[in-house]
Parts: C-alpha cells; structure tokens; sequence
C-alpha cells in the first residue's frame, strides 16, 4: 500500500523548507536547524524519494497549481 501526502500538505512544507533555507537564523539556531532537518526529512518521506532536490521537484508537481500533465521535473533525460 502507498501513502500520497495531500497536495496542501506538501504545498505548507515546501514554503517552510524554503523558508528556513533563505532565513539567517538557521545557520545561527540549534532549533531552526533541527526544524529544517525535520521539514527535509518529512518531505522526503512524504514523496518516497531520498534527495532533498528530487523530493521537492515532485512536491512541487503534486502541488495545487501543478500543470497535470507536465512531468518535465520528472524527466531522466
């Protein structure tokens, strides 16, 4: 049996990674970085892929707003 993450809850998770990445503090804060180690892990679970890079491209497709049909993120070539 395969677990999907909703689409809302990947969408939440993709805003925190980004936004713990771009923010100053997490260099500087034990909390922020274990947050950041936890919003990367959760992702990648919740997308079944192992790189950080990988999980948020299909995060990113599964997304609202997503185009359906466009699986160019997914593309080996």
């Amino acid at each position: 049996m395969t677990l999907i993450a909703h689409p809302a809850v990947l969408r939440d998770l993709i805003d925190e990674y980004e936004a713990l990445a771009a923010g100053p503090d997490t260099a500087n804060s034990a909390q922020a970085r274990q947050r950041q180690d936890n919003v990367t892990y959760t992702l990648r679970v919740s997308t079944g892929l192992r790189d950080i890079d990988a999980a948020l491209a299909a995060a990113e497709h599964q997304s609202p707003g997503a185009r359906p049909l466009d699986n160019s993120v997914l593309s080996s070539s």
